[in-house]
């Protein structure tokens, strides 16, 4: 059986790996795993819950402002999960200190220690995940997983490299991550339905990485189907509803 667990670069000793210099800054570079507390939001369930969706919220958002756009979906039936970005930061400038009055938000990753930053979530939304289905058994469970703009990334990277493939990938407003590795890649996302939603109206669109990505499933034969809606960078509801109403597989 393969374990599909997210390994880090590097040393395998915990915490260890990565010695030498950082370019620019003087001395060695150490890493150590240091216990982070998480938040993650929850919406429905209560009843014989035969659906579990994770939702991923985009760059510079909250999981709790993020789930504002599901509240239409909770359900007795239906299990959602918001978790939340560790790295949070204030959004809003200040001339001189932050205070109650900015908004902060989360991002899931930067460019800096970026293999170091998708072990992190990778690990973190497994245990997630396992912390969902001791209380719900996963058999008989459909598992949803949606990703919006920068959570798109994420969720991808998860669905690949994580301990819990989902039945269904949703990426919504943005595209597969450049660096998957096919032999990884490819047999996942065959194993699940994937769907691609675009925003007629997104700023963000590219076509050069819509021709790519879609390229690139079709190369490692995964079977996607794409959803459009009018609207532009956002969550549409009437999109979310196709979704509900559409069985997995």
């Amino acid at each position: 059986m393969v374990d599909h667990r997210w390994k880090r670069p590097g040393s395998a000793v915990s915490g260890g790996g990565g010695a030498g210099r950082e370019k620019g800054a003087p001395g060695r570079v150490r890493r150590l795993r240091v216990p982070r507390t998480a938040r993650y939001h929850l919406l429905g369930g209560g009843g014989e819950v035969r659906e579990v969706w994770v939702v991923l919220h985009g760059y510079r958002q909250l999981a709790g402002r993020f789930l504002r756009r599901f509240a239409g979906l909770g359900d007795p039936a239906r299990l959602i999960a918001a978790p939340e970005a560790l790295s949070r930061f204030y959004v809003d400038p200040a001339e001189r200190r932050h205070g109650p009055q900015h908004r902060v938000g989360a991002s899931w990753m930067t460019r800096v220690e970026r293999e170091w930053e998708i072990g992190d979530y990778v690990g973190y939304l497994d245990r997630l995940a396992d912390t969902v289905f001791r209380e719900i058994p996963r058999e008989g469970i459909d598992l949803r997983l949606l990703g919006f703009s920068q959570g798109a990334h994420t969720a991808a990277r998860w669905a690949v490299l994580g301990a819990h493939p989902p039945d269904q990938l949703v990426l919504w407003g943005a595209y597969l991550p450049p660096d998957l590795d096919p032999e990884e890649a490819a047999p996942r996302l065959r194993s699940m339905e994937v769907v691609l939603v675009r925003g007629d109206a997104d700023p963000t669109a590219d076509e050069d990485r819509r021709r790519d990505e879609e390229e690139r499933l079709r190369a490692w034969e995964v079977h996607y189907r794409v959803l459009r809606h009018p609207g532009g960078h956002e969550v549409d509801p009437a999109t979310l509803e196709r979704l509900t109403g559409e069985p997995t597989g």
